[in-house]
């Protein structure tokens, strides 16, 4: 069943609107990640800070649940965001809670810089109370940024635009670590001290008092970006796909699109009331899980086990950079030096492994397709993980340089696969009466499997034992394999219209489930389709 309005932006030509789109969504974003890591830049000075014991040879550090809370609450808040917001983007619009997610991340951020209390109790609880509705206002980012450019893009540069939104992410994590490096420089150029090994008295020194104020204007910045792009979020109409499939008004779904979009389109409302009539049963239906289930589960599961090893990597960075050469010991350098080549490492890694990985998805994306691109980054995931827990005392004592390449290409093949189509294939696969719930559910595992490397991984890495990190790297080369078998579960979406794949339009392809079968020909990976002996394919 063809309905001209998404019929007109399934083949409408890439215009100006759809890269307005691009930023005012990816700035969403820019400000998740900015929030979400810089907080990995700054968490050995709060440990320094409000944790210090002059009769210690070490200088002060979060104890390991106190850091876990620091790092991890923003990913329970998350976890909890993107489920209430999914589910209140297919109750009441992309739109009407579209603006909420950003004014909620404005006004947290602002408020865990400004966390009250001298006390350590005091202050870390009131900045784990303030992140944790920072997270959850990020959570609800997640399905309606996706689930907006998922509706608005053409079928042929969709995945392009989707994974276009999520690279934003990347540039929000160079910006922790740019933003980090240049506030924590400015304070240390004002505010210099000698190393804590220096001697008795340099103990207390070493921990300038404004360094109190520097990681708290790093939180606060976080509210910028995001403050910046409000109006423009505000003056997004409602994706034409929402209003015409669930609301059922085809008029006003063709007059929207027509203000932000050079096309005409027609309102086939007797055709949109015959659509929507076919496809309104509910999440919890046995209809829904014969036609979906196990692309849920597929991407529920790809997604949880990708953010162990994705947010594993980027919380406990700090504590591998030591190791990695990157940066000196913590008892020779002051508080604001920490901080500063902290920030410089993560700096440099995002800007080389990691930001790369995001562009190469967008840029290949409808070539390869998405299955491809996931599979094989979770496998290379895998190897150089594996490389690293085997060869860890080799690479740490003999060989930094490969050690750095090595972790470096964890982040690209992280990026240049499930990291960014793990956030596309759900935007992509599910119907639209229930396309923000399910990528709520999917982004909600993914958050699971973050606390789990919040909570549980980063234990290991926390003391920087050799015996530990080893143990740590090896888990995770295991979970991303996991991962790999995971993906299978998942159906091809590239070059195919939201309708046609989600079988809202009654095709025969749509309503299928598809079963890969990867084979090697020459060299060459490909992908089939087996049918299923009922003359259905299954997942």
């Amino acid at each position: 069943m063809a309905i001209a309005v998404l019929s007109a932006l399934d083949n409408a030509r890439t215009q100006w609107y759809h890269v307005t789109a691009i930023v005012i969504a990816g700035m969403g974003f820019f400000t998740d990640a900015y929030d979400l890591f810089c907080i990995t830049a700054v968490s050995k000075l709060l440990g320094r800070l409000y944790y210090f014991n002059p009769d210690s040879e070490k200088p002060g550090k979060l104890p390991t649940n106190v850091n876990n809370a620091v790092t991890g609450v923003a990913l329970i808040g998350t976890l909890s965001g993107q489920l209430v917001f999914g589910w209140l983007g297919d109750k009441l619009g992309r739109k009407k809670v579209y603006g909420i997610t950003l004014i909620m991340m404005v006004i947290c951020a602002i408020c865990s810089g400004i966390s009250f209390g001298h006390s350590p109790e005091g202050v870390i609880g009131s900045l784990c109370f303030f992140r944790f509705w920072l997270g959850f206002g990020i959570g609800g980012d997640y399905p309606l940024s996706a689930t907006i450019m998922s509706e608005y893009a053409n079928k042929k540069t969709r995945g392009a635009f989707i994974a276009a939104v999520f690279a934003m992410q990347g540039v929000g994590i160079i910006f922790a670590g740019l933003v980090s490096m240049i506030v924590s420089k400015i304070f240390l150029v004002y505010n210099d001290a000698p190393p804590y090994n220096g001697g008795e008295f340099d103990r207390v020194f070493s921990t300038q008092p404004n360094a109190d104020y520097m990681w708290r204007i790093v939180l606060m910045l976080g509210a910028l970006p995001a403050l910046l792009t409000y109006y423009w979020r505000m003056k997004m109409p409602e994706t034409a796909r929402y209003t015409a499939l669930i609301v059922g008004n085809g008029k006003q779904a063709a007059m929207d699109m027509e203000q932000v979009l050079d096309i005409e389109i027609e309102a086939d409302q007797a055709q949109l009331a015959q659509l929507k009539a076919a496809n309104n049963y509910k999440l919890f239906s046995i209809e829904f899980w014969n036609r979906h289930g196990l692309n849920l589960i597929g991407t529920s599961t790809t997604w949880f086990l990708l953010d162990i090893a994705f947010y594993s990597q980027n919380l406990t960075q700090k504590d591998i950079f030591p190791a990695m050469g990157l940066v000196n010991k913590d008892v020779d350098v002051n508080a604001l030096r920490e901080v500063f080549e902290t920030s410089r490492a993560m700096f440099v890694i995002a800007l080389v492994g990691t930001f790369p990985g995001y562009w190469f998805t967008v840029f290949l994306i409808e070539k390869l397709g998405r299955f491809i691109i996931q599979l094989v980054g979770f496998f290379m995931m895998s190897v150089f993980m594996l490389i690293i827990g085997i060869k860890y005392e080799y690479l740490k004592n003999d060989n930094k340089w490969l050690f750095a390449v090595l972790y470096g290409l964890t982040f690209f093949f992280a990026n240049f696969g499930p990291n960014s189509t793990t956030f596309v294939l759900p935007a992509e696969l599910f119907p639209t009466r229930l396309r923000s719930t399910c990528h709520a559910i999917s982004a909600a595992s993914g958050k699971a499997g973050a606390m789990v490397g919040a909570f549980g991984i980063q234990s290991y890495t926390l003391k920087g034992s050799t015996s530990t990190i080893k143990r740590a790297m090896m888990i995770l080369a295991a979970t991303n394999m996991l991962g790999f078998l995971f993906t299978f579960l998942v159906t091809e979406t590239k070059g195919r219209s939201l309708e046609e794949i989600s079988g809202e339009d009654g095709s025969e392809n749509g309503t299928e489930n598809y079963h890969h079968k990867t084979t090697f020909n020459a060299g060459r990976l490909s992908i089939s389709s087996r049918s299923g002996s009922t003359g259905t394919r299954t997942n």
